[in-house]
This record gives structure tokens, C-alpha cells and sequence, in this order.
């Protein structure tokens, strides 16, 4: 069939899929194969919207295919699962992210992770979620987040939480452009959650730490504080570099010591953190320091500096 027509191929294969007099059934195994070969050619071509289209009926009839009677299945030469229909999926919405129809996109990358998921693989089901969240996150970086985010659940679900890093990274740097830093900062902790879980403590102790500095930058002293007094509550970060970076920042912020602060921003152990979180490190002190100490000595008596628990 090589060099077939790829219009001649479609229309044999839509006209396999209709019923009529004389055909009772689809023949969803001959048409499948006319639309995976239509849309090849047509991608080659560079007929995107064509190819999209001939891969989305491509995954359908795959997906058809994976839920014919067992018995069926045996009779047939190649092997029947919705992991095909997953791949066409993503095809489909790879080429949708070329053609900027970024609802497809959405729509397209939710559909193969949820066929992924029904073939009980929890991280392609995962990596396809982000793979539609890195092509959203400029033109609808809201979807983006909401699909970092599931992606992340897969996975910890299945007891991977050593393999959602990037994923948190990804969330965290798209609320820190769209300046939703109290989300930001849910979402650091939320990571050192998974990082216990999953005992990677290192990951851990920079995740508290980003979180305290995501919030000095947003100008939440006092949030910043009760952060950093809950994360000493957890003894391996109260005995980590990270702690003590904390500790001085805050110390600073008390002290209204400008210098100081930027000179603890530049640290190494700073330094060792994400790219954006660094960015936001180096730009502290933001805002007036002695407004921001009043904001958190005006709801309660004034605090020792000498008790940092």
C-alpha cells in the first residue's frame, strides 16, 4: 500500500465503518489499517490537519478493536490493546499543538492518558498529561497547571512519587510567571510531601526552603515564618543547610538588614536550587522591610529574635 493515495485510503476506510444492507458490522481491522496508513502519508505530506483527523479515526478504531470479545481477539494475526489507540492519540494531538488548536490539544492528551491509564501504565498515562501541559503553557497556562497537576496524581497513586519532580518543577515555574505565588508555594510543599514519601529527603529540605523564599518574595513575612516553623517540626529539616539558609533570611528580615539578606540570597546553598526559585532569591529584599516586619508584629506580641521554634 506504499504510496497509496492517502484520500482513496480514508474513503475505503470510512466506507468499512458504515453499515448498510449488505454489511451488518464495521470491519474496524481493514479500516483501522487504511487510516494509520492515510495518516502517515498525509503527515509526511505535511497535511497536518488531514494527518490529525486520520489519526484521531485511527485511534477510534483501535480502541473499537481493543473492545471486541476476547474470542475475537484470538483469531485475529496482530495484537489488540488500547495502547495503539493511545499512541494515534498522541499523534493526533502533537499535530494539533503544530496547528495551535489548543483545545484539541487538551482534549487529545487527556483522551491518551486516560487509554494509557486503561492499559494499567501509569507513566505514559503521566506523560502524556505533561506533554499537553508543556505545548499549553503559554496559551492556556490555567489547563497547563490542571494537567501538570494530574499528571502528579497518577503517579503518586501508583506509589511513584520518585519520578514527579519535573512535574513540580514544571507547576511551580508557570505560577511564578503568572505571579500566583501563594499557589506556587502550595505547590513546593505539596512536593516535599511526595519527596518524604519517597524518601528523598535532599529534595525534601530545598522544597520547604523554596517555599519559604517564594513567600519573603510574595512580601508574606508572616506566612514565611509559620512555614518555616512548621517545616522545624520535621527533623530533617531542622538539622539541614536549608534550615539554617532560612533561619538567617528570616533573621535578616527582622533585623531590616537589606545586605544581609542579599548576601544570604547569593549562598550556595540558595544557589542549589531551581533556576526560578533562584531568580526570586536574587531579587530579595522586595518591598519595604520595615513595613513588612510591622505586618507581622501587628497581629501578635513582638517576636524574640533569639526563638526562631
Amino acid at each position: 500500500m506504499a504510496g497509496a493515495d492517502p484520500e482513496k485510503l480514508i474513503a475505503k476506510a470510512d466506507k468499512l465503518t458504515k453499515l448498510t444492507l449488505t454489511r451488518w458490522t464495521a470491519d474496524w481491522r481493514n479500516a483501522t489499517q487504511y487510516y494509520e496508513q492515510a495518516a502517515n502519508a498525509y503527515r509526511f505530506a505535511k497535511k497536518y490537519e488531514k494527518a490529525k483527523v486520520a489519526f484521531e479515526k485511527a485511534s477510534k478504531g483501535q480502541e473499537m478493536l481493543s473492545s471486541y470479545p476476547f474470542m475475537l481477539k484470538l483469531s485475529l494475526p496482530f495484537k489488540l490493546k488500547p495502547w495503539d489507540a493511545a499512541k494515534h492519540m498522541e499523534s493526533a494531538a502533537a499535530l494539533a499543538v503544530e496547528l495551535s488548536i489548543w483545545n484539541e490539544v487538551a482534549d487529545f492528551y487527556r483522551r491518551a492518558s486516560e487509554l494509557y491509564n486503561e492499559c494499567g501504565r501509569s507513566q505514559p498515562a503521566s506523560d502524556a498529561l505533561a506533554k499537553g501541559a508543556r505545548a499549553l503553557e503559554d496559551a492556556q497556562p490555567d489547563e497547563a497547571v490542571a494537567m501538570y497537576t494530574d499528571a502528579c496524581s497518577l503517579l503518586e497513586e501508583d506509589g511513584k512519587e520518585n519520578m514527579v519532580s519535573d512535574l513540580y518543577r514544571a507547576i511551580t515555574s508557570v505560577y511564578v510567571k503568572l505571579e500566583k505565588y501563594m499557589d506556587a508555594a502550595t505547590f513546593l510543599l505539596r512536593w516535599a510531601v511526595a519527596s518524604n514519601k519517597c524518601n528523598a529527603l535532599h529534595s525534601q529540605c530545598k522544597a520547604y526552603l523554596s517555599a519559604i523564599i517564594v513567600y519573603l518574595y510574595a512580601h508574606d513575612f508572616k506566612q514565611a515564618e509559620q512555614c518555616y516553623n512548621d517545616c522545624c517540626q520535621i527533623d530533617t529539616f531542622l538539622s539541614s543547610d536549608q534550615s539554617h539558609c532560612a533561619s538567617k533570611l528570616l533573621s535578616a528580615y527582622r533585623e531590616a538588614d537589606a545586605e544581609e539578606i542579599k548576601r544570604v540570597a547569593k549562598s550556595g546553598t540558595i544557589s542549589n536550587l531551581d533556576h526560578v526559585i533562584i531568580r526570586l532569591a536574587r531579587k530579595l529584599p522586595t518591598g519595604e522591610l520595615i513595613a513588612m516586619e510591622a505586618n507581622s508584629l501587628e497581629h501578635g506580641e513582638a517576636l524574640d529574635e533569639d526563638d526562631l521554634t
